[in-house]
């Protein structure tokens, strides 16, 4: 069945409060399914997102490997405030581009270059480089056949400026792991002093990845990007090196 994801919502209540450690201020939970495609694509484009002082951290092994840009396509799920309350909507779908650097203190880090959002509202958002997309799909059709099951994935995102990410998968289900609790900073490449932090848990398998050699779960795929402010990132030299399905995340987003 086709629509939006099935996936039941996880609580978030227990990452509640009003402030951290550091002076950090909670400013929201959510629940989110996700799908993860690392990519490698020309180095020249996305140095002219890079602020002063900060660098790329590309990682020369492991399942990373040679990725310098991440498209990260999110239903998000649930969006709740610190008191439980809906924020906005109370969900969105949207799809964010995320590079591994080194911030100007040295720290591994997250740089968003840019985003598009199905929700007007949301834009220019929380890194004030959203883009509202006017064309927006976000499906996900599930089929189990004995002990096998296909998923398949269907996101569109196209602005009336022209960028577009669309990309579309079916894999079978494989045996996912659940990480540990981790932190990360997420800064804006637009305004470097603006960042927020994500502290997180997630269930992930790796579905195809040529340098660890997983079993590979992918059927079929293809991915288009680029137009306005994405045509020199995605000037079809770009290549995958990593297929991820993030079954759930759960998020804490703090600011300082």
């Amino acid at each position: 069945m086709r629509g939006r994801w099935g996936l039941a919502l996880l609580t978030v209540a227990a990452m509640a409060g009003t402030t951290h450690a550091g002076a950090q201020t909670l400013l929201e939970n959510s629940a989110e399914a996700r799908f993860q495609l690392d990519l490698a694509v020309p180095q020249a484009a996305l140095n002219a997102f890079l602020p002063p002082g900060f660098t790329m951290n590309v990682a020369a092994q492991g399942p990373a490997k040679d990725c310098n840009l991440r498209a990260i396509f999110i239903d998000r799920l649930s969006i709740s405030a610190p008191d439980g309350k809906p924020v906005g909507k109370g969900s969105n779908r949207l799809v964010y581009l995320a590079a591994p650097v080194k911030d100007a203190s040295g720290a591994n880090a997250q740089l968003i270059i840019g985003g598009l959002t199905a929700d007007p509202t949301d834009a220019p958002g929380p890194f004030g480089n959203y883009i509202h997309a006017t064309t927006v799909t976000a499906n996900r059709m599930i089929k189990g056949e004995g002990n096998a099951v296909l998923e398949t994935q269907d996101w569109v995102f196209k602005t009336a400026s022209g960028e577009q990410l669309e990309m579309h998968i079916t894999f079978e289900r494989g045996v996912s792991n659940r990480g540990a609790s981790s932190e990360t900073k997420f800064y804006s490449a637009k305004n470097p002093a603006t960042y927020q932090i994500s502290k997180q848990e997630q269930v992930l398998e790796i579905l195809r990845n040529p340098t660890t050699n997983p079993p590979d779960r992918v059927k079929s795929f293809s991915f288009k990007g680029g137009g306005g402010s994405f045509a020199k990132i995605f000037d079809g030299t770009e290549k995958p090196v990593s297929w991820d399905n993030i079954m759930w995340i759960m998020r804490s987003v703090l600011v300082p």
